[in-house]
Formats: structure tokens, C-alpha cells, sequence
């Protein structure tokens, strides 16, 4: 069997959704106020806002836990952005997704493919990350971008596919299903 070349590829990783990124931002922002709290423990009246003593005076190095969690937070989502999320293919005949470790991959006919839409998301919607989510026929699979591509196939079901270069994945989609 011959091998097929690629006519399109797109990785996605995990560490670039912005939502997921926020969170770990705020949480590790938190855990920087903490460890200052602790390291400087008296009551502070600041603009009729009044933050309390630190609570645990007895054990010295009770913050320490604040600074280390907050450390492992920030290398956490610097790890993430090299963790492979979705990988897009388009071959000829199909398109495959691919997902991290040991998920399955997705094979998409374009025989059975009969409407291609490039679409964009809402402009203040929060998207996780999602690979092959089915929900009331609609499949997604998203990571990060602000744009997807919407297939639907002859038996009812809809791809939703998120990526950040739109108008190429399109394109070359658009082509493989006119050549059938």
C-alpha cells in the first residue's frame, strides 16, 4: 500500500487555550499572594480594604507551600504548551484527527461529506478544549482559535473542527469534496 502525502496539517496544543490559561494565571497569582501574605503576617488597611493577620504565625515556613505551588502552576502551563492536543490531516480521499496519547483517531470520508461551512465562534463564548465530544449530533473537537470548520455528512451527523488557519483548511477541503 502506498503511502499517502498530506495536503494539510495542523497541530494544536493544549497549553494555548486561553480559558484553561487564565485559570492557571489566576491560580498562580493567588498562590504568589498567599506566600506574601505569610511572609508578612500584620493586618494591612489599604483604601477602606482591611486584610487580617495571617492566620498561622506559629509555623515559620507555613507559606512556602504557596510559593511552591504557585512555581509548579506556572511550569505546569509552560509544559502544556508543548503537549499535543489535536492534530489535523487532510489526505486526498479523508480527513484524520488525531488526538493526544491514547485517544482514537478520527477518520472523516469525504465521500460522505455533502456541506462545508468555515464559520466563526461567538465573540465572548468560553471554549474548553475538546476532542471528539458528541453532543445532539455534533461532534467537536477544539484546542484553541477563534474560527471552525463545520462539515456535515449524509447521515445526519456535524463536525465541528476548530483550527487557527481557517481559510487554507477550507480551501482544501472545499477542493476534495468537489473532485467527488
Amino acid at each position: 500500500m502506498l503511502k499517502q502525502i498530506p495536503l494539510y496539517q495542523e497541530k494544536q496544543y493544549l497549553g494555548y487555550n486561553r480559558v484553561s490559561t487564565l485559570i492557571r494565571t489566576v491560580l498562580a497569582l493567588l498562590c504568589f499572594m498567599g506566600y506574601y501574605w505569610s511572609e508578612h503576617p500584620k493586618p494591612i488597611n489599604v483604601s477602606g480594604i482591611y486584610i487580617g493577620s495571617y492566620p498561622v504565625e506559629e509555623i515559620p515556613a507555613s507559606g512556602h507551600i504557596f510559593f511552591i505551588l504557585g512555581v509548579f502552576i506556572l511550569l505546569l502551563s509552560v509544559l502544556l504548551m508543548y503537549v499535543l492536543h489535536i492534530h489535523t490531516v487532510v489526505y486526498p480521499n479523508y480527513l484524520m484527527l488525531g488526538g493526544f496519547w491514547g485517544s482514537r483517531k478520527v477518520k472523516i470520508d469525504f465521500s460522505n461529506i455533502h456541506t462545508v461551512k468555515k464559520l466563526r465562534y461567538k465573540k465572548n463564548s468560553f471554549r474548553r478544549p475538546v476532542y471528539n465530544l458528541f453532543i445532539k449530533e455534533i461532534v467537536k473537537f477544539y484546542t484553541s482559535g477563534n474560527h471552525f470548520i463545520e462539515l456535515k455528512d449524509k447521515d445526519g451527523f456535524t463536525y465541528r473542527i476548530g483550527t487557527q488557519r481557517p481559510n487554507e483548511l477550507f480551501k482544501i477541503i472545499n477542493n476534495q469534496i468537489n473532485n467527488f
